[in-house]
């Protein structure tokens, strides 16, 4: 059975478990994850609606205002390696609290900026940071309480950030025609500190193996007869001290022995396993482990991250403003944001449902949709009237979600690096993915302004996708081929190691010997 041991402190001290638990308080760790997502990718993709007003209000061009987003992202994932070791080193929710009071610091904060600088550092450095120690930690205890559910119940909880751009986008455009794009700027910012709520919901857990081992009583005043044995040899030595038989043979010993032996090395095994039952050492983790850095299969999947990070966010900042130069009025242009949020949902509903089936390769699921999301962004630039951009929208999101939602779990399966790693392969993953984060919008942006036409934005997401597919087709192979040779080489290093005789071996060996030479004296 599932044991949970009680603890004192609810909201600091952690769950001790048997076994992965599947559910206990890690739903309410998802709960508290959906509304991290909401608060950090939802504000972040639903920033699409202060573009223009920001490029009125400093006079600057495309590619100046998406610099704000694009070192947001950057140092949102350039410091994961950071909050892993912050994590490890004090706790997920501290940072995450930490997290939240970063953020909505920022972006009250930028609410009195006076030029485009002033949102770099305020939206751009401090917002970024609190968003990579508020959603990373999140992400990565939701992933240790859940196993069987994992890919489900994390696609449930990331559709956060799709309800927060399906809500927030209407609702901050209608605000801003009330009081103006810096105080909705600053009502964000005090909606955002809510994430120090949900930090302080997050509980780590401790997976305990329980070994039921029963001390020895004193020792019983018999004789003890020891059995060594072979295949074609049986010696018995009898002792007046106890009366016992226990044979040394490895086919022979039971497994639950209710014997205490006098030798020394026999009773130092019974007290390790008594010591191990009652207080288990604590493991000593690793702050960061850069080991994942060796494994083909992990490096395939972080270029696939990278290159698939140029698709994630630039769409988000320009499905606006594309759709304002095809003579669509503001409110439509926010309703396929919202469109497009929505279909997110369901995409993700739909990935976690497919990847929880099993028997299933899930990389492969992941590698179709990647696909699909590549041909989403290439439709783009054919729709020239509301319907046909509605329709690119809601397929782009519906594919969006089953990969944004499902890229960084899936970091958990075996063939990536498995859940014991899934912590510090997670903060290497996202901080390689900052390059792309860092050059993903500005590209677009200078592509817009060099062709004056906002379709060659969508041209460039597409293209980092189809290479992201290209390098995640070959996570799968490179793990195949890595254990094969791993399994190669230690059928290699066995054949060329002789096993040492046991002792019993020996001993059998020489009485023969001595057997022998009594019957050649006789002759």
């Amino acid at each position: 059975k599932m044991t949970v041991k009680a603890v004192k402190m609810p909201c600091a001290a952690p769950n001790v478990y048997t076994k992965v638990p599947d559910g206990g308080w890690g739903w309410t760790i998802a709960f508290a994850f959906f509304f991290v997502e909401a608060l950090t990718y939802g504000i972040i993709k639903s920033f699409g609606v202060f573009f223009n007003d920001l490029m009125e209000s400093f006079d600057e061009t495309n590619s100046r205002i998406s610099w704000i987003i694009s070192i947001c992202v950057f140092v949102q994932t350039f410091t994961a390696p950071l909050s892993t070791v912050l994590s490890n080193r004090f706790g997920h929710h501290f940072v995450v609290m930490a997290g939240g009071v970063l953020i909505s610091t920022g972006m009250v904060t930028a609410s009195f900026a006076s030029t485009v600088v002033d949102m770099y550092v305020t939206i751009g450095v401090i917002s970024g940071l609190g968003y990579c120690l508020s959603f990373l930690p999140t992400v990565t205890i939701l992933s240790q309480y859940f196993d069987k559910r994992r890919s489900l119940v994390t696609a449930v909880a990331s559709t956060g950030e799709c309800f927060a751009v399906f809500s927030f986008a209407p609702a901050i455009t209608a605000l801003k025609e009330q009081i103006g794009w810096r105080y909705s700027l600053l009502s964000v910012g005090v909606l955002q500190l809510s994430i120090v709520i949900c930090g302080s919901l997050l509980r780590p857990i401790i997976i305990k193996e329980q070994e039921e081992v029963k001390a020895q009583p004193p020792e019983e005043p018999t004789e003890t007869k020891y059995m060594l044995e072979n295949e074609q040899t049986r010696t018995s030595i009898e002792s007046i001290d106890s009366g016992v038989e226990i044979t040394t043979s490895p086919s022979n010993v039971p497994g639950n022995t209710k014997a205490e032996l006098k030798s020394e090395e026999p009773k130092e095994h019974v007290q390790i396993l008594v010591e191990n039952n009652s207080t288990p050492p604590e493991p000593k983790t690793k702050l960061l482990d850069f080991s994942v850095m060796r494994d083909y299969s992990f490096i395939c999947y972080a270029f696939f991250g990278l290159f698939a990070t140029l698709g994630f966010f630039a769409p988000s900042l320009y499905i606006i403003p594309l759709s304002l130069s095809l003579g669509i009025s503001k409110d439509h242009s926010a309703y396929i944001l919202s469109a497009m949020a929505i279909a997110e949902v369901f995409g993700r509903i739909s990935a976690g449902w497919v990847l929880n089936k099993k028997p299933i390769r899930k990389i492969y699921i992941e590698l179709i949709c990647v696909v699909l999301l590549s041909v989403a962004l290439f439709a783009f630039p054919f729709a020239s009237e509301f319907w046909g951009l509605m329709t690119c929208s809601i397929f782009f999101g519906f594919m969006l979600g089953t990969v944004a939602g499902t890229h960084i779990p899936l970091l958990a399966e075996d063939d990536v690096v498995g859940i014991a790693k899934m912590s510090s392969a997670a903060g290497v993953y996202v901080f390689i993915q900052s390059f792309a984060g860092l050059a993903g919008p500005p590209l677009a942006g200078v592509l817009v302004d060099t062709t004056q036409n906002y379709s060659s934005a969508f041209y460039s997401c597409a293209a980092g996708m189809v290479l992201g597919a290209v390098f995640l087709s070959l996570v799968r192979p490179c793990k195949a081929g890595l254990c094969h040779h791993q399994q190669q080489c230690t059928e290699e290093s066995t054949a060329e190691v002789v096993p040492d005789p046991p002792d019993d071996f020996i001993e059998m060996d020489i009485g023969k010997a001595e057997n022998s030479g009594k019957g050649c004296d006789g002759v």
